[in-house]
């Protein structure tokens, strides 16, 4: 068979599961009737959904594509990436899923506003905002990039053409639809990594024999990337998944708080095992296809290569289809994030500082009309999903954006968070005065990196800033709650009702 014939085949496959994609957000609009069950599918998952679903947004292009593409560079080691997400997924439903759960709101900004007691906080949402929205553009931008390769498109079409797919089912049925197409996008990518490229590569390298034969022990060292880059890996994405909107709006949809415990350890487990599993991909791959110019290339080429040219015709589609599904699932799950965001917090913030009046408390989930908050719902996904596909297009390469907004997610808002679920004693106002104090430090970090280094860019991707934001976050927070007032008791006690799963359920600001 020509490369003409086998190319076009696992095209085809391809275009099967976007077709599939949007069959699925026309089966979920049936199961969306109210604000909850677009926001958070109606709190109703079970195991194994829930599993499925967080294990889908966590494992994006980065851990699939890029986690393949590492295994290559760096053998073994390669894998701390996607290990270290999995560690963040494990830490987050072992020690926090259940009383965020239990909660019962839509965003982490209503969660600082219980817990607190105080307006200022309520500009973690913006940070929010940003993260969700780059987090959204660099999926859109990945999976582009496989159109691309399979069926020659022009990088914006390509862009447009798959952003409209997630668009589309996104906002026709909300998390409803998302979580079932996250099921199958974890299927895909189970069968993609698990059972096709794992062992094809490993055969035809020779197996772990033959592979130990054809490379240096580097890269059988758990150690080969290098201890700083292990390190940042479980600052940045360990503890940035601790926080992040789209990872806890997953944690709202579990039925119970022993779903949303158990479930998604499984999920983290299951995340472990996949990076190992990329890393050892790749380092087969390194044997097979040892001419793969990564350096002009990039790494990430390596999970195509591996696609058409180890894998027979048809598998290579389905694997392909798997980085599809892997990239959609991230975009998908951080573009509703988004919504809920802007809708929930961002919009009555900014209304609060033209009209002099405090923004709306939240309310609760039995929505006066549920309908017409549905259809607000869809138009918010609809309008923030074109704009996505608009900065994908025009901006080339949305990194810097991204690492300058994950770096304030952990450096500005991660101690203010977790300190509030884990310290009494915790204030308001620490936690404002950590929030800006981290942020501004981290920003200025930044900058004075890319002074020294000559380079924008290089500032940004500097590790330095987020160790220098999130020490004096923690200072912040500690020194400003001590020297203060404690938290005001009747806000102490509304806390413990919520964290006890009592109260009144919260829900999005009209």
């Amino acid at each position: 068979m020509d490369l003409t014939t086998k190319t076009l085949i696992n095209a085809s496959i391809v275009v099967l599961y976007l077709l599939a994609m949007l069959a699925f957000g026309w089966w979920g609009k049936s199961k969306t009737k109210s604000n909850s069950d677009f926001l958070v599918a109606g709190r109703r998952l079970g195991p194994f959904l829930y599993t499925g679903t967080m294990a889908a947004v966590v494992l994006g292009g980065a851990s699939t594509v890029g986690g393949v593409g590492l295994g290559y560079k760096f053998g073994v080691s390669g894998a701390w990436l996607v290990i270290a997400i999995g560690v963040g997924v494990l830490l987050l439903s072992l020690c926090f899923a259940g009383v965020i759960q239990r909660l019962r709101i839509f965003t982490v900004s209503q969660m600082l506003r219980l817990r607190y007691g105080q307006r200022a906080t309520e500009l973690s949402s913006i940070v929010m905002l940003a993260y969700t929205l780059m987090l959204c553009a660099t999926s859109t931008g990945a999976y582009a990039t496989i159109f691309v390769v399979l069926f020659g498109w022009e990088r914006w079409l390509a862009i447009l053409i798959g952003g409209l797919v997630v668009i589309i089912y996104s906002t026709i049925g909300g998390m409803w639809s998302i979580t079932l197409a996250d099921q199958v996008q974890f299927v895909i990518k189970t069968l993609g990594i698990f059972f096709l490229m794992l062992p094809f590569t490993l055969n035809a390298a020779g197996g772990f024999d033959g592979i130990r034969e054809r490379v240096d022990a580097e890269f059988f060292s758990w150690g080969g990337i290098g201890l700083d880059t292990i390190i940042t890996y479980f600052v940045v994405y360990t503890l940035g998944l601790l926080i992040g909107q789209d990872i806890w709006q997953r944690v709202f949809t579990a039925r119970t708080p022993q779903i949303a415990k158990w479930g998604g350890a499984t999920a983290g487990v299951y995340c472990i095992l996949y990076g190992i599993a990329g890393a050892l991909i790749g380092l087969a791959a390194r044997v097979v296809l040892p001419n793969i110019d990564i350096a002009h290339s990039g790494k990430d080429v390596v999970y195509a290569e591996v696609a058409e040219s180890i894998l027979p015709v048809a598998l290579g589609g389905l694997v392909l289809a798997a980085a599809v599904a892997a990239m959609m699932s991230t975009a998908s799950g951080a573009l509703i994030a988004a919504a809920t965001v802007a809708r929930a917090d961002v919009v009555p913030l900014v209304k609060s500082w033209f009209s002099g009046v405090a923004a709306p408390a939240e309310q609760g989930e039995h929505e006066t009309d549920p309908g017409e908050d549905v259809k607000k719902n869809r138009y918010w996904v609809f309008g923030l999903g074109i704009f996505v596909v608009g900065l994908a297009i025009v901006v080339q390469d949305v990194v810097a954006a991204l690492t300058i907004s994950y770096d304030i997610l952990v450096g500005g808002l991660l101690v203010s968070i977790l300190g509030g679920l884990l310290w009494r004693r915790g204030t308001g106002l620490g936690a404002a005065w950590s929030m800006g104090v981290g942020t501004i430090v981290t920003l200025g970090t930044m900058g004075v990196m890319a002074i020294q280094k000559g380079s924008f860019l290089d500032g940004v991707l500097a590790n330095e800033p987020i160790y220098y934001g999130l020490a004096s976050s923690v200072v912040v927070y500690v020194m400003v709650s001590l020297a203060g007032k404690p938290t005001d008791p009747a806000v102490m006690a509304a806390w413990e009702e919520r964290r006890a799963g009592k109260g009144e359920e919260a829900s999005i600001a009209a």
